[in-house]
């Protein structure tokens, strides 16, 4: 039997030491926080999106940084080896839009119970309020962790790095584990928020905060190069753009963002063609013929949206809908196809939902989760060079490198 620590009680953390202790080793995780899973309590919205129900090939499709280095954690454990997990430790799931996987409950303190009633069971020793200073390794190998509290030596045969990354540093997400792993010669690649809203140039947002758009096409460009497009809903806020088509859009640009503005082309009517489109507004306008144009989008467009789209048209407001020529439905058409706004930059951590970069994975074996570099350290979750877009894929990527983790301790 080996004598374990796990550096951090977040969701690879927890199932690192799941899986070392159902092999047979003494286990220790050491937690600053004052209680375990903190960042789940949070993820979907307090619901916890816990994986994804696709089929398990399917899952390198999300990931945007190194999912070849994910063939041996998702193959070791899947997608449904974690739905399983969940529903023999007392937390049955559900699938929803999207192939989303939710607690039946809807309460992320569920999955977080399941997780610590099966540490509990294994005889894993909890220790909250427990912070790692910095890592003890002699002659190449890892021999234990000195605790902030007391300088205190806490010897280990093993130790696995499961400290999340910097994003909702309010719950204990600080970077440490960048820390460590720099301190014995790892590479950490450049850094920044992850699945994060977008600010945007123009003040019309404010105009439009709160309202939630489903059925978008999304498009941003630097020029005439696409750079990210998708289908799917988003939201308008105080500052900007939000939802999940564009917080996975923000990991696909964020390094061009970086340099430079970017356009945000929203297709409000992607089922319709332009010519459709403008078919629907001339039966729409032949209802209300004698209606002022501020009122006769009603049964297109979400009222908030109406006023701007009138003024972006450039069409009196004050216009009878009769006395709209074809050249203006064509700039009505033009507004609802090609709605464009400046993307700025991005939030920062605090509202990240994920950190993108990490450690890098070259220096790290892909079959066991072992650093290259100092025997015996280990190595999970967000601490990595490893993102996906939003869907449950990045949770997974937690569980999967967590439980390979902690079986491959030998």
């Amino acid at each position: 039997m080996s004598r374990v620590v796990v550096i951090g009680g977040g969701a690879s953390g927890m199932m690192a030491g799941i899986a070392a202790a159902g092999a047979g080793h003494r286990v220790i995780i050491c937690e600053k926080n004052e209680k375990l899973g903190k960042k789940i309590y949070i993820t979907g919205k307090g619901r916890c999106n816990i994986t994804n129900a696709c089929d398990t090939e399917e899952l390198f499709r999300h990931v945007i940084h190194n999912p070849k280095f994910l063939y041996s954690s998702f193959y070791t454990f899947t997608n449904y080896d974690m739905m399983d997990f969940m529903e023999q430790n007392g937390c049955p799931v559900k699938t929803e839009r999207g192939n989303r996987v939710f607690p039946v409950s809807d309460k992320s303190s569920d999955v977080i119970r399941a997780l610590t009633m099966k540490l509990r069971d294994l005889g894993v020793e909890v220790r909250l309020h427990e912070e790692v200073e910095k890592l003890q390794v002699e002659d190449g190998h890892v021999a234990g962790v000195i605790l902030k509290k007391g300088k205190r030596l806490l010897s280990a045969d093993a130790v696995i790095i499961a400290t999340g990354g910097l994003s909702y540093p309010s719950t204990g997400s600080t970077g440490d584990g960048y820390r460590f792993a720099r301190e014995q010669g790892h590479t950490v690649t450049e850094l920044s928020p992850a699945l994060v809203p977008f600010e945007v140039k123009e003040p019309v947002v404010k105009e439009l905060q709160g309202l939630s758009l489903r059925n978008i096409h999304a498009e941003i460009r630097k020029g005439s190069k696409v750079l990210y497009e998708e289908f799917g809903e988003m939201l308008f806020t105080h500052f900007g753009v939000s939802g999940p088509v564009l917080l996975s859009a923000s990991s696909y640009v964020a390094a061009q963002l970086k340099k430079g503005p970017l356009e945000l082309s929203l297709d409000l009517k992607p089922a319709l063609s332009a010519e459709q489109l403008d078919a629907r507004i001339l039966r729409d306008f032949d209802e209300v013929r004698n209606r002022q144009f501020k009122n006769a989008l009603v049964h297109l467009l979400p009222s908030k949206l109406m006023p701007v789209i009138v003024e972006r048209s450039g069409i009196s407001q004050e216009k009878k809908v009769n006395e709209i020529t074809r050249e203006e439905r064509g700039r009505i058409v033009s507004q609802m196809k090609g709605f464009r706004l400046t993307l700025t930059g991005l939030r920062d951590y605090k509202e990240a939902i994920i950190t993108q970069g990490g450690v890098s994975v070259r220096e790290i074996n892909p079959s066991t989760m072992e650093s290259r570099k100092v025997s015996g350290l280990y190595f999970a979750g967000e601490v990595l060079d490893l993102d996906a877009v939003t869907g449950g894929f990045n949770l997974q990527i937690a569980w999967s490198t967590g439980y390979l983790a902690g079986r491959s301790i030998l």
